[in-house]
């Protein structure tokens, strides 16, 4: 199975930014982890702080990518033009969150892209990641 992780905005700053919140492993040691729990997949990793080229490589999965995994940062909340990307492909998108996003500041309760997602994940820290790539499997595997 092939499985693109993008993410968003300001996560190529993780280790540095706010630790407390999203940990010390840096984007570049928490993809290393997917890879070695995660033997059996072939995972392509994209992180930009850019909407469109976010959007871009949504749209460039169809038909390369067996599934999507997705942390948009920021702009979970106000990208209308991402969702549509996401809603225009037919390879699957599981939303992830490092951080339970219902539980922060009011504006960061509402999902834009959920509605479009084949699922949501959030509040697990790092390991919302792996707990996306195990939906995967078990999503794809049931023949969805």
């Amino acid at each position: 199975m092939k499985v693109l992780v993008i993410n968003g905005p300001n996560l190529n700053l993780l280790g540095k930014r706010e630790p407390e919140v999203y940990g010390s492993k840096s984007l570049a040691d928490l993809f290393e982890n997917l890879k070695v729990e995660f033997p059996e997949l072939s995972l392509t990793h994209f992180q930009s702080n850019i909407e469109g080229e976010l959007i871009n490589q949504i749209q460039d999965a169809e038909n390369v990518m067996d599934a999507v995994v997705l942390n948009a940062g920021g702009y979970t909340h106000t990208s209308v033009a991402l969702r549509d990307s996401i809603a225009a492909v037919s390879v699957p998108v599981i939303e992830v969150h490092m951080s339970n996003i219902a539980a922060r500041e009011e504006f960061r309760h509402n999902s834009l892209i959920a509605g479009v997602c084949i699922g949501s994940i959030a509040g697990f820290g790092s390991n919302s990641y792996n707990l996306a790539l195990q939906a995967i499997i078990t999503y794809l595997g049931s023949g969805q």
